[in-house]
């Protein structure tokens, strides 16, 4: 019994040792430039003191201000795309047309679980205000200018879905 279960426990203690051996291969590239910028400010969770004397990283106001130089407020032309999979997303910033478009749409965004982008929000405070009009709705501050750039998009708000671009 014990030859028989160290037969079939060999090849599972032997396989991570091999994983780790091969190299990544890279499947696509698209160019384009570093993220690093955005991950400068994430630091793990300072404690209390180091809290105190630095205000930085994501819990802090270190990921802010967001800015997407490629977007503004504005009117969108709504389109057809083809991203089948996609979650449905919406693209709001911290302004008057994008709080009465989230106002608006609001129950139409928590019925199809969308995910919110906000762009061009200056601190922590303003995007809490921007959280408040959603109601509860999961929305991330983020830089859209590589998603403006890679579905043609130069105005928001909007919502995204694996059909469509609409305002």
């Amino acid at each position: 019994m014990n030859r028989l279960l160290s037969f079939y426990l060999l090849p599972c203690l032997a396989l991570p040792a091999v994983c780790i051996a091969s190299p990544l291969i890279e499947v696509e590239d698209r160019g384009g430039s570093s993220a690093l910028p955005y991950y400068q400010d994430l630091v793990p969770e300072p404690n209390v003191q180091q809290a105190t004397q630095q205000n930085i990283g994501v819990r802090g106001t270190g990921a802010f201000p967001v800015r997407s130089t490629q977007l503004t407020p504005g009117e969108v032309q709504g389109r057809v795309i083809n991203a089948p999979g996609l979650q449905p997303m919406f693209v709001v910033g911290d302004d008057e047309f994008s709080m009465t478009w989230l106002l608006q749409r609001r129950e139409q965004l928590q019925q199809i679980q969308a995910v919110g982008v906000v762009v061009n929000v200056v601190n922590a405070e303003r995007l809490a205000e921007v959280r408040r009009w959603a109601n509860g709705i999961e929305m991330v501050p983020s830089p859209a200018d590589d998603l403006a750039e890679r579905l043609g998009i130069r105005h928001y708000p909007l919502l995204i879905t694996a059909t469509a671009i609409q305002q």
